[in-house]
């Protein structure tokens, strides 16, 4: 087991040089229409449709069709993920490197730097692994992003998705793309607000969500969903910080976090996702 290295103060600034981090990029994207209270599993029936048509006025019976025993399907939506942190803070260490080990601050560093991406990226696989559209985008000079773009759209409300609401979660290197492609910046909605400020936050109405590329499945371009589309429960987030507990002069610091996400199958129709050619195993437009 490695040794903690603890680097002692001799006269050091106590501001910390910081990581970069993000809030939470994936609430807006989900929904929390199933209760969890009480249970770690959920079962969710969907039910089948009975055929409209013709009324037979001529008929002995059954003059509204054939009657059948309407069926339907049962989905589990079990919790997984139940994910725990510790660390400990000795009131020497934390002395002599002038109080920037605090409890509360380590605490709070670990859940933006950790806990939240953690549940980010479980997010985006889940939309991933469960969309129903796939496309593919090949980085050429002819390509247009643009029109990859609204090709997949198009493919949602085809499925019935509102328009309303849609979020894209996109990598850098397509947001670039797509910046640049002058069929977008001269024909889309967005065109003439982003030539007055600079930002570009939608795309035909569905809001721009730039992520790291690490946040993703490797290939990705972009991820379109909708909130419809995937349940996130956290049902425990828990955070501690014990003063002086039994056998430790200092901090005991822990935390637990219990979550899942789950996309129902009528809903997986809602999510599209665009991969890069070269990682693909997909290489046309399929649609579920």
């Amino acid at each position: 087991m490695a040794e903690t290295t603890i680097n002692y103060a001799s006269k050091y600034s106590d501001v910390i040089d910081e990581r970069f981090k993000l809030s939470s990029v994936t609430t807006e994207a989900t929904n929390n229409n199933y209760d969890f209270s009480g249970v770690n599993t959920v079962y969710v029936y969907s039910a089948e449709l009975a055929e409209l048509g013709d009324y037979d006025m001529s008929a002995g019976s059954n003059r509204y069709g054939t009657p059948k025993e309407l069926g339907n399907r049962v989905q589990e939506l079990k919790l997984s993920q139940d994910k725990a942190f510790t660390f400990t803070i000795d009131m020497r260490n934390s002395d002599d490197t002038m109080m920037t080990q605090q409890a509360a601050k380590c605490l709070q560093r670990h859940i933006d730097e950790i806990v939240v991406p953690t549940i980010d990226k479980y997010r985006l696989s889940k939309l991933s692994e469960n969309a129903g559209i796939t496309a593919v985008y090949d980085y050429s000079e002819t390509a247009s992003p643009y029109e990859h773009y609204l090709e997949i759209a198009m493919q949602l409300t085809e499925n019935e998705v509102p328009t309303e609401n849609r979020i894209v979660y996109m990598t850098p290197k397509f947001y670039k793309a797509l910046r640049l492609d002058q069929l977008f910046t001269g024909t889309s909605d967005s065109a003439a607000n982003m030539a007055q400020s600079g930002n570009l936050t939608q795309i035909d109405g569905a809001r721009i969500k730039v992520v790291p590329s690490s946040y993703l499945p490797t290939g990705t371009n972009f991820i379109i969903t909708h909130p419809i589309a995937m349940c996130s429960p956290v049902k425990l987030a828990e955070y501690n910080t014990h003063d002086n507990p039994p056998g430790i002069s200092g901090w005991l610091v822990e935390g637990r976090v219990y979550y899942d996400a789950f996309v129902l199958n009528n809903k997986k129709k809602a999510i599209a996702i665009s991969m890069a050619s070269n990682t693909a195993e997909t290489q046309s437009l399929e649609d579920y």
